[in-house]
């Protein structure tokens, strides 16, 4: 059914434009072997997301991007918060306290340093929600079960936060066995407190991300980097049926415009029962954002 307007959104992953290349550009760069992702100005992805630069080439404005959120109905984005240059989040944050949310940016080859960055990052501020990691973007790069991992998903069992994966095969010209969703089985099994939302869409191994989102009670999946005329269509069945709890929505902007995405999303085919727990309950549920957030987007 179309989705309805009334209700309010928490977009999962939204970059803040800095008129530079960015979305992971810095760390592709240091992998990417070939000749052609060298010409790339701003996406490491950019022979996918083409019109990418046009957005982020222009310098962040934050009254800007709470005007756009407004028109579409965003009440709240998350946006990346890096350990060691916070100031530019935590401003955000203090200047529009019901409009953002934060997740913290992890790198698991650098041990208990990268532990302690988490816990003191966190600790900063109360919108800060999360850990994210991007397994493919590492280097080396670091598997979704590898014992680098743990000390990570400890202390986010002990923060109570969830970790944001990148599942899937990723856009950079990288290799993608790090990311394989099947890795996130002995996770979740091993980590049964640990929330954990997979991004970046899974394929070309949707089936098993729905069985795994079956399975495991503290597994989700976000739909961020995906133009929503391209979510797998067995994703939608799973929300409609069995996984109403289990995806939520995230933008990915600027890879993706907002006028594009939910122009898109109206034609999606979400059960009306879905499109409130899609579109902003399970946020509210996985981030725990109660006290943080107004109810409701009121």
């Amino acid at each position: 059914m179309p989705r309805p307007t009334n209700v309010p959104v928490i977009d999962l992953m939204l970059e803040l434009p800095a008129g530079e290349a960015g979305m992971g550009m810095a760390q592709a760069r240091k992998l990417m072997k070939d000749g052609s992702s060298k010409d790339f100005s701003h996406h490491p992805a950019q022979y996918l997301f083409k019109d990418a630069p046009d957005r982020m080439q222009k310098e962040f404005d934050p009254d800007a991007i709470v005007e756009m959120m407004d028109t579409y109905g965003v009440k709240a984005a998350m946006i990346g918060v890096h350990p060691k240059y916070p100031e530019n989040a935590l401003a955000l944050f203090e200047k529009y306290p019901e409009r953002f949310i934060g997740e913290v940016g992890v790198d698991p080859n650098k041990g208990m340093k990268s532990v302690r960055a988490l816990e003191e990052t966190i600790k900063l501020h109360p919108n800060i929600v999360a850990a994210s990691g991007a397994a493919c973007l590492l280097n080396p790069q670091v598997p979704l079960d590898d014992k680098k991992w743990y000390p990570i998903y400890a202390k986010c069992c002990e923060l109570d936060i969830p970790i944001n994966q990148l599942v899937g095969v990723p856009g950079p010209r990288v290799p993608y066995q790090c990311q394989h969703p099947g890795l996130l089985d002995e996770v979740a099994w091993f980590f049964p407190d640990l929330r954990i939302v997979m991004r970046h869409g899974g394929d070309p191994w949707t089936d098993l991300c729905c069985k795994l989102l079956l399975k495991w009670p503290n597994l989700y999946y976000s739909t961020s980097a995906w133009a929503p005329k391209h979510w797998p269509k067995n994703i939608i069945e799973f929300a409609n049926k069995r996984g109403k709890n289990k995806i939520l929505f995230a933008g990915y902007f600027p890879g993706l415009s907002y006028e594009r995405i939910f122009n898109e999303m109206d034609d999606v085919p979400f059960n009306d029962d879905v499109w409130a727990s899609f579109l902003h309950e399970n946020a509210r549920e996985v981030y725990k954002l109660d006290g943080i957030l107004p109810c409701d987007g009121d």
